[in-house]
């Protein structure tokens, strides 16, 4: 029950953050084609960016779990065996360490925001806890993930994020097309 309700998790992060982008193709569609019709979105710009960090950050959990982050796989994809599992664990201790480290920081940002009702600046005076809610909630969610992960591979396990090595030559190239390198 708790794997299904975290897999659903990850899974709801990552569909919030392709709405998130819908958004931004919305309100650039809307920015561009209203200039010359005179119609204007005063905080669009705004609202824009304030998109693009919840895009940012609500995918990270959705891409790590997906296999799809950029990772250094030169050295650990070298191990296998035992060796391999050490240093993935080792990978998920550093990785908790340093996400969980800028959660905190993300999730007392935003609430400090809260707490002395931090206002935006722009044209839209919005409460400033509203848009880091997008920041801090994907991070929060990321660092479920790498402490689901880090459990999950302590049981003696591999990792769930690692695909296994390509077959062939053709498949190599595909995946290397597919992630841009």
């Amino acid at each position: 029950m708790l794997r299904t309700f975290l897999d659903r998790l990850y899974l709801l992060s990552g569909y919030l953050a392709g709405l998130f982008v819908v958004a931004i193709f919305v309100l650039m569609m809307l920015l561009s084609a209203g200039r010359p019709l005179g119609f204007n979105i005063p905080a669009g710009d705004e609202l824009i960016a304030w998109c693009m960090a919840a895009t940012a950050f609500l995918g990270l959990a959705h891409t790590f779990r997906s296999g799809e982050m950029i990772r250094v796989g030169l050295l650990i994809d070298r191990f296998k065996g035992r060796t391999r599992w050490w240093f993935d664990v080792l990978s998920l201790v550093i990785g908790v360490g340093f996400v969980g480290f800028f959660t905190y920081y993300a999730v007392m940002m935003t609430y400090d925001s809260y707490r002395f009702n931090d206002m935006a600046q722009g044209v839209l005076a919005i409460p400033m806890w509203i848009p880091q809610l997008g920041y801090s909630g994907g991070l929060v969610i990321l660092t479920i993930a790498f402490i689901d992960e880090f459990f999950y591979v302590i049981t003696g396990k591999s990792t769930r994020f690692d695909k296994p090595p390509p077959q062939t030559a053709e498949e190599a190239i595909e995946r290397a097309m597919q992630s841009a390198v």
